[in-house]
This record gives C-alpha cells, sequence and structure tokens, in this order.
C-alpha cells in the first residue's frame, strides 16, 4: 500500500497550462517507475488531491471557474474512487485543500478567488457544512502576479493548530486560530510578510520550530523559525545553479524524514534544488542543482521509505523517479514514467 500513489492533473486547456487528463489518476511505484496508471475519478481539473491518515477518504479540488468545487471520495480496497458528493470551494479557481489532523474540518483556498473555507467532514467522509469563509482583501507589489489576493496553501501548524494559509498575491503568510466549532480568527501580529518574493508553499521541519518557505516570484527559499507566538525570518537562499539565466518559478518544497535535506523545484530552469539545512543553526546552503527529468515540475515527493524522489513534470507528461541518498543528498535519476498533464503527487 505504501507504494499506491494519487495523482492529480489538469484536464482543460488553461492559460498557464495545456491539461489533457481525464481526472485523478491512480498509479503504482514499482522502485524505478510509476505504472498500473488509471483514471480513478473524472473530475475536472483535480490539480490538488488530499488522502485521509488512513487512505479510506480522497480530497481533489476543481479547479475551474467562477466557482470552482472540491469533491469528496471513498476509496475501495482496489483502489477505485467512489464519489461521496461536492460542495462549492467558495470561490474562482481552488488550488489547495488539506485535511485538519483531528479528521474533523477540510480545509480549503482559492486562487483566483483569494478566499480560505473550513469545511466540517462527515463521519462517512463526506464533507459537510462550511464553518467558516475569508475573503482575503489587498494586493503585492508585483503588479503584474500580485495584483489580488491569491491564496495557494493551507497547513496546519502542528504545535498550534493554527491554521497557515499562504497568499502569494498579498506576498504574506497568515496564521488564523481555528476554534473546535471550526470558526477562523486572523492573528495578526503572526502574519509574515515577504513581499514581491511571491510566497507559494511551505513545509514544516520535523522539530516543529522551523518552516521552509517557497518563494515563486524571486527563486528563493526562506528559513522561518518559531519565536514564542510567531515565526520571523532568518535565513534565506536561492533555489537556482549559478549559471541558470532566464524565467523561472519555483513550485514545490519537501523536507527530507531526518530534516538535514530540503528539497525544491525550479520551472523553468526544470531543475530540483538540493539544500543542506542545519536545525541547531538555521544554516540553509543549496548544495546541488539536478535536472528534474522534464519539464515544469510542479510537484515533488519523497517516498514513504524515504529512498525514492518523485517528480510531476506538468508540460512534458512525465514523473520522475529518483533514487535519493539521505546521507549524501543524493539525487540520481532512474527513469521517466507517462504521466497525462501530473501537477500532484500523493501516496496512500
Amino acid at each position: 500500500m505504501a507504494n499506491d500513489l494519487l495523482i492529480g492533473t489538469y484536464t482543460q486547456r488553461l492559460p498557464h497550462v495545456d491539461g489533457h487528463a481525464d481526472g485523478v489518476l491512480s498509479a503504482r511505484l514499482d522502485g524505478t517507475a510509476v505504472v498500473d496508471v488509471a483514471v480513478a475519478a473524472v473530475v475536472p481539473n483535480p490539480s490538488w488531491v488530499a488522502v485521509s491518515a488512513d487512505g479510506s477518504h480522497v480530497y481533489a479540488v476543481e479547479e475551474t471557474g467562477p466557482d470552482g468545487g472540491v469533491s469528496a471520495f471513498s476509496r475501495l480496497p482496489d483502489g477505485t474512487l467512489r464519489p461521496l458528493g461536492r460542495v462549492s470551494s467558495g470561490g474562482d479557481s481552488p488550488a489547495h485543500l488539506a485535511l485538519h489532523p483531528s479528521g474533523r474540518f477540510l480545509l480549503t483556498g482559492t486562487y483566483v478567488g483569494g478566499t480560505v473555507s473550513v469545511f466540517e467532514l462527515l463521519e462517512d467522509g463526506a464533507i459537510g457544512v462550511r464553518t467558516a469563509f475569508v475573503q482575503h482583501e489587498g494586493h503585492g507589489p508585483d503588479p503584474a502576479r500580485q495584483e489580488a489576493p491569491h491564496v495557494h496553501q493551507l497547513s496546519v501548524d502542528p504545535e498550534t493548530g493554527d491554521v497557515v494559509v499562504v497568499d502569494l498575491g498579498l506576498g504574506e503568510v497568515r496564521w488564523y486560530a481555528l476554534s473546535p466549532s471550526g470558526a477562523l480568527t486572523l492573528r495578526p501580529e503572526a502574519t509574515v510578510a515577504v513581499g514581491a518574493a511571491g510566497p507559494r508553499h511551505l513545509a514544516y521541519h520535523l522539530d516543529g520550530r522551523h518552516i521552509l518557505l517557497l518563494n515563486e516570484l524571486d527563486s528563493t527559499l526562506d528559513v522561518l523559525r518559531r519565536e514564542g507566538d510567531r515565526f520571523d525570518v532568518v535565513a534565506s537562499a536561492g533555489t537556482r545553479g549559478p549559471s541558470a539565466a532566464g524565467a523561472n518559478q519555483t513550485a514545490a518544497v519537501r523536507v527530507s524524514a531526518d530534516g538535514r535535506t530540503v528539497l525544491a523545484t525550479n520551472r523553468g530552469d526544470d531543475t530540483i534544488g538540493v539544500f543542506a539545512f542545519d536545525a541547531a543553526s538555521a544554516a540553509l546552503e543549496l548544495v546541488s542543482v539536478v535536472p528534474a527529468g522534464g519539464r515544469a515540475p510542479r510537484d515533488l515527493v519523497i517516498s514513504p521509505d524515504g529512498d525514492r524522489v518523485l517528480a510531476a513534470c506538468q508540460d512534458s507528461d512525465e514523473v520522475s523517479v529518483f533514487a535519493f541518498d539521505a546521507g549524501t543528498r543524493g539525487l540520481r535519476l532512474l527513469g521517466v514514467s507517462a504521466v497525462p498533464t501530473p501537477v500532484c503527487l500523493a501516496f496512500v
């Protein structure tokens, strides 16, 4: 089971992607390749998927407009997905969703709409009532990419339980207190502003004290350190190699199980930046840049046993498979597998 995969895709041609998949895909990692690729659920533009801790339920955004959707599924023993219903995402083009660790709530955000929603989850895994709705307002300093709020990622602070919202359009990471009933209250004193850097995704370090924040617009990776009840930016490094030139946008960031390595993808350069991270000093160093094996590496995941890294190469219809040596931080390409418009990878 640990090698089973669900793959989020684009199914439609949009300004930023030529989507031509059929929905959420199921697949399996056999060690060197992604095999047995099949359509698990026909959904429009399921560009992000999330799986419950026990693998029994799956949730997918429908990145559509003017009002997108969120779909729920039960996952059957044979790996097929049975629909449990759909709700409005509360805005245009939902880009991300996340399950609360309690299993009681589903969090989602819309990129074009700039909204955040919390939904109650029912006992059978279906999506219940919306318990919170927040409309972000304002803009960031970049008039082309930050003309309005663009919510790109949601997560839950492992120490406090706060909902953490990365808004690329505002150039901010916001912390919201989540009440037992699912209501959100902004903690404005905790907001981290990085402005024109354009924050996209973050990953928590295993120590709970550090966050690795990936910035899309200036291709940087920031280290945030917890200080009391908030975080401060304490270090930063570029994600590109010394000879890189031309346009580039980052996409995915992951931290290895031992916390010593951070991986980030570059779309444009089509590379994976490999960083050494020292939690004691918060020092971050780009130690190598590895070709991604395909074009526009959108998502990247580390296998549950830690010795494989997969990159979803959106524009070349491939998933790259790498052997990963945590001791040396080495990435070695084992091969690429044909997958239509892959943009999100989730082990089940």
